[in-house]
């Protein structure tokens, strides 16, 4: 499928460069990916070409909190709509408008800007949202803020001592109640559980968003682009949209990878590689390794799998240990934890590859902890 990204805000900016970034050799999968700010500073960070950045109004005018941007938003979002028509958004087949939560650039843009895409093209409009984590609103923090928020303070270069924000788990909430019934989906990634112990927020930041961006592009390059193998089972746009849904179900992902031996030598001493056998009991060792661990492992916004609605599985990698019985059994295996019967599944072979990968997405998932904790932090600061 083909995928239109928007960054907005900081946060968001960072997070479409980082999906540009991990699109796969020979698997294209994005249209265009574009970064909106008020910040031309954070603008110039990113490596997209300057038609594809954006600087729109000015930063003292989301200034004012959330209520105030929100309306700010509401201004622009149409001007927005006409920066997108410098690329080709009428061919793509989805589109991802990436945001820090917990800011009011972002959080004041975003919503207005989904709804005005929803109202302009007919394809699914799915937002990918950084949750804050607990020291960018706890008033006692003492580390800088920096990895998710869509405000000038919370989009600050590592190293920049900022303040946490007290209204940041407010600010998170209240957007995410504006995108329900807007967005087709929200994929909400959770800064808290993704920090190492003693780890500072800006610090986190790359790695963070690198980690995202992995299973953004695992899910959305699917095998139905690609310049070599063509997949067995192609997931399309409709495929995720059938997954996902359009009202604005809560959607996490899920990934995993395993290196693999793709050559052999004649007499093993380095001479003469060439492409190597797979014995089926390796394939299928690999691929139900990896499965396994993108099911169970560290999920964008952690939840027990049982609560999921519906649930999506692809495999990647060499096609030579893309091994078709082992990846039906994947599927079943996904199917028997979630509990239910909405699954679909498909291959993205990867011949330059050197590892073998697992993308899954759990949709439609509740109640969730983490999103308990935040409304509980919004309703202290009230």
């Amino acid at each position: 499928m083909q995928l239109e990204v928007i960054g907005v805000g900081g946060a968001g900016c960072r997070i479409a460069d980082a999906i540009r970034a991990a699109e796969p050799a020979g698997g294209s999968f994005l249209t265009d990916v574009f970064a909106f700010d008020t910040n031309e500073a954070d603008l110039q960070r990113t490596v997209l070409p300057e038609s594809h950045r954006y600087r729109y109004g000015t930063e003292s005018a989301f200034d004012g909190g959330l209520e105030a941007a929100t309306e700010d938003g509401k201004e622009h979002a149409a001007e927005l709509l006409e920066v997108l028509e410098r690329g080709s958004p009428a061919e793509a087949d989805a589109f991802l408008v990436t945001v820090g939560l917990g800011g009011v650039t972002g959080g004041g843009t975003v919503p207005a800007l989904v709804a005005a895409l929803q109202r302009t093209y007919d394809e699914s409009v799915y937002v990918l949202a950084t949750l804050p984590a607990d020291r960018e609103f706890d008033s006692d923090a003492s580390e800088p803020s920096g990895l998710g928020g869509g405000s000038k303070r919370a989009s600050a270069t590592a190293g920049e001592n900022t303040p946490p924000r007290p209204d940041a788990a407010t600010n998170a909430v209240e957007t995410l109640e504006r995108l329900e019934g807007v967005a087709s989906a929200i994929v909400p990634f959770d800064n808290e559980t993704w920090l190492r112990p003693g780890e500072e927020l800006a610090d986190a930041r790359d790695r963070s968003n690198r980690a995202l961006a992995t299973r953004v592009a695992a899910v959305f390059a699917g095998g139905g682009e690609s310049d070599g193998p063509v997949a067995q089972t192609v997931i399309d746009a409709s495929d995720i949209e059938r997954i996902v849904g359009s009202e604005s179900a809560i959607v996490t992902l899920g990934y995993a990878e395993q290196t693999v031996e793709t050559t052999s030598s004649k007499f093993g001493l380095g001479l003469l590689p060439t492409e190597r056998e797979v014995e089926t009991r390796e394939a299928v060792s690999a691929v139900e390794t990896v499965v396994r661990k993108g099911i169970r492992g560290k999920l964008t916004l952690e939840c027990e799998p049982e609560t999921a609605a519906r649930g999506l599985l692809i495999v990647g990698g060499p096609p030579a240990w893309l091994n078709r019985q082992a990846i039906a059994e994947g599927r079943r295996t996904l199917e028997s934890a979630i509990g239910g019967s909405g699954i679909l599944g498909g291959d993205a072979p990867r011949p330059d590859s050197e590892t073998v990968f697992a993308g899954v997405v759990l949709a439609d998932v509740g109640p969730v902890d983490r999103l308990e904790e935040l409304r509980s932090a919004a309703d202290r600061s009230t």
